[in-house]
């Protein structure tokens, strides 16, 4: 082997040992960046769950205060007994569940969802009155309705509002409209059922 060979030979090591030394730093620059944007996806995920044990804490008050002012006699709404199972409420939409009542990735999923299209008539699943209406973080723009001194009903991520807070509505009247606001991923309900301000399984009621 003539010295020139040997001299091309080592430069052609050479070069493919930085070639590789340059392969192995993209490779570390986008796991670094790929961790990076994990962690940053999980700062999100913590501050929205957070965002919303909030909003669901402002949310159980303002119910627990509602249910409290009813049995006083002072909300306007009869208090009466919770039937449990009895199918007394009906579907505020037509639709299928696509997400039932339940505790998913390490929170409660405190309603079940309801896929219809934007702008789809909401109806009262009872009669009662309107305690809540409020745009909200995570359930977009949000109604609950008091149907009795413990029972109240509520509906997220509506397009617009069709009511006031105080007003009386009947069972299936038309309120409100589906949406996509908030934390969604597509145009459904949330619909909640809540005895006392704490949410229960919708199901059991309708």
């Amino acid at each position: 082997v003539t010295i020139l060979a040997r001299r091309d030979e080592v430069a052609a090591i050479r070069g493919q040992l930085v070639d590789r030394r340059d392969s192995y730093a993209a490779v570390r620059a986008d796991k670094k960046q790929s961790l990076v944007a994990v962690r940053s996806s999980r700062i999100v995920v913590e501050e929205d769950l957070e965002e919303l044990e909030k909003e669901q804490a402002k949310i159980q008050a303002t119910l627990a205060a509602a249910a409290q002012s009813a049995g006083a006699g002072g909300g306007g709404v009869p208090a009466g007994p919770i039937k449990r199972g009895s199918g007394s409420l009906i579907f505020p939409v037509s639709g299928s569940i696509s997400s039932p009542f339940g505790f998913r990735w390490g929170r409660l999923h405190a309603g079940i969802d309801i896929p219809a299209p934007i702008g789809t008539p909401i109806r009262a699943a009872d009669s009662g009155k309107v305690v809540l209406m409020a745009p909200t973080g995570g359930y977009g723009n949000y109604t609950c309705i008091q149907h009795n001194a413990s029972l109240s009903t509520c509906y997220g991520h509506q397009s617009r509002f069709g009511t006031s807070v105080g007003a009386s509505v009947t069972k299936g009247q038309v309120f409100g409209f589906v949406g996509n606001t908030g934390h969604s991923t597509g145009p459904h309900l949330h619909f909640e059922t809540r005895v006392g301000g704490r949410p229960v399984d919708p199901m059991g009621y309708l």
